[in-house]
């Protein structure tokens, strides 16, 4: 998976859900300890998400440090 884009210079404002989402993936990272992007959207419940709100809530989740990728491609909470 690409590497989320940088943060814009003037960001707007983020709309709860996503924050909701990005912190149950952090939650879900911490109590199950690394997982691949697969495993953690499986314990997230995304495949009932909206399209896209996923991949969003994980590269903002990445590009705000909350998460990170290792080498091997897991996920870990920061």
């Amino acid at each position: 998976m690409p590497m989320p884009p940088p943060k814009p210079s003037t960001e707007g404002p983020r709309d709860r859900q996503v924050s909701a989402e990005t912190h149950q993936m952090v939650r879900a990272l911490q109590a199950h300890g690394p997982l691949s992007p697969e495993e953690l959207a499986v314990r997230v419940g995304a495949p009932y998400w909206e399209t896209g709100r996923y991949e969003r809530a994980l590269a903002l989740a990445q590009s705000d440090g909350l998460i990170i990728r290792s080498a091997d491609g897991r996920l870990s909470a920061v």
